[in-house]
């Protein structure tokens, strides 16, 4: 075991930005996306009866079109009709602008982290172990241990992110012993890593260490993908838990569908064949998969960051919420392919066949206490694959919270609607233990 009692900081961010991450790609589909609404209105016009009263032996436009036209038509009865493509054009060039200047807001923003990560107070290859407990609860016998587990793709820093939105700091100062594990960046010892190897030989090990600092077990707390790591620790070595608090864990693969989700899967092999040849998936691939759920959306929350007050409240948490989002983490190859081709490809959590060192995982046999919050706007955790997990698990507490699965750590309803629930959860089942 290795500990450090330095308190340490975040690497701090290039004085420019690099993201949104890639970049290149953002910008050559918002430019895209926007010429060819231009081209499209001038096809559209030039077929177009109504706009286009030199042509009046163009051939009929499709039925679907047709009924547009003449509903426009009726629309604009009596009223000056606007030239299409330029309107379009001038929206276009609208909305473009307003992208741009989002971006270059955000590239420049002087906003920082600043919090500085607790101590380690266990550490094993690139993983650690932090500790969030106040000095003033650290001699408490109630204090309830907990260790927080993220992603193993984003920072564990989400559950950090500012002095406002903290979950861990939230949960120090109501009186536990919250522990972070911090995956770290995969160095040397984590490259032959699977999830097996990080759940035996990073996660458990970290799980020991705290339950003998503690004196006892420990809950476990996991996020997303960490949800999933947490649930197998807990069936291993069901003697270091005390209980399982899930947020926004998937298990049921196939409830992943949209046509965002049927490109991503079908570029898949393609993915992992990039990953052989480079030895990891890397950040930019990560971020392009995510962004392909919803192409627009990239384009759409910078434009809306243009027209925010530079120093609001909202700007910041904006402008700390896509550092974070652009700070991620390579995924080393077994991960790699286990994650894309076993649960994205395979659905081997949800068809009961996913394996950890070669014992099945099944959460039926989960014997602990156990709290499920799904988030029920969530697009990377779809609610029906985290409520399938939930709904394995005898005697589970389920709550159903109306933000998104990033938006439940961050988001202004973050605090009332996860935070002091889970809070009062943890204290009415372990306080007295």
């Amino acid at each position: 075991m290795q500990a450090s009692h330095q308190h340490t900081q975040s690497t701090p961010l290039p004085r420019v930005r690099l993201g949104p991450r890639p970049l290149p790609l953002y910008l050559g589909l918002a430019g895209t996306t926007f010429l060819g609404s231009l081209a499209a209105s001038h096809a559209l016009k030039s077929e177009w009866s109504s706009w286009n009263s030199s042509s009046p032996d163009a051939p009929p436009l499709p039925p679907q079109l047709q009924r547009l036209s003449a509903d426009l038509d009726a629309l604009l009865a009596g009223a000056p009709l606007p030239d299409l493509a330029d309107a379009v054009a001038h929206e276009a060039c609208r909305r473009f602008g307003d992208f741009l200047e989002g971006v270059q807001r955000y590239r420049h923003h002087p906003y920082r982290r600043r919090l500085h990560d607790p101590p380690a107070i266990w550490q094993r290859g690139g993983v650690c172990l932090r500790d969030y407990t106040l000095a003033r609860f650290r001699t408490d016998p109630a204090a309830i241990p907990l260790v927080a587990v993220p992603s193993l793709i984003n920072r564990g820093y989400i559950l950090d992110l500012n002095g406002r939105r903290s979950l861990m700091r939230h949960l120090a100062r109501h009186g536990l012993h919250p522990l972070l594990l911090d995956w770290g960046d995969p160095g040397p010892e984590e490259q032959p890593l699977d999830l097996s190897g990080y759940i035996t030989d990073r996660l458990i090990p970290a799980l020991e260490a705290a339950c003998e600092r503690a004196g006892r077990p420990v809950v476990v707390l996991g996020y997303c993908m960490g949800g999933l790591l947490s649930l197998a620790a807990c069936l291993r070595r069901p003697d270091l838990v005390a209980g399982f608090v899930a947020l926004a864990t998937p298990w049921d693969f196939s409830a992943h569908d949209g046509p965002g989700m049927a490109v991503f899967r079908e570029a898949i092999p393609w993915i992992l064949s990039s990953v052989d040849t480079m030895g990891a998936l890397p950040v930019d691939i990560l971020q392009v998969m995510f962004s392909g759920l919803e192409p627009g959306s990239i384009t759409r929350k910078f434009q809306s960051f243009a027209h925010m007050a530079p120093d609001s409240p909202k700007t910041t948490l904006f402008v700390g919420m896509e550092d974070w989002v652009n700070d991620g983490v390579p995924l080393v190859r077994a991960v790699a392919r286990e994650c894309l081709g076993d649960w994205y490809c395979g659905n081997t959590t949800g068809r009961g066949c996913w394996q950890v060192g070669g014992l099945p995982v099944r959460p039926e046999e989960l014997a602990i206490p156990s709290l499920f919050l799904i988030p029920e706007r969530d697009r990377i955790v779809p609610p029906e694959s985290a409520r399938a997990l939930a709904a394995k698990v005898s005697g589970a507490t389920i709550l159903h919270v109306s933000l998104g699965h990033i938006g439940m750590i961050t988001g202004s309803g973050a605090g009332r609607q996860v935070y002091s629930p889970m809070t009062r959860w943890l204290k009415r089942n372990f306080a007295s233990q």
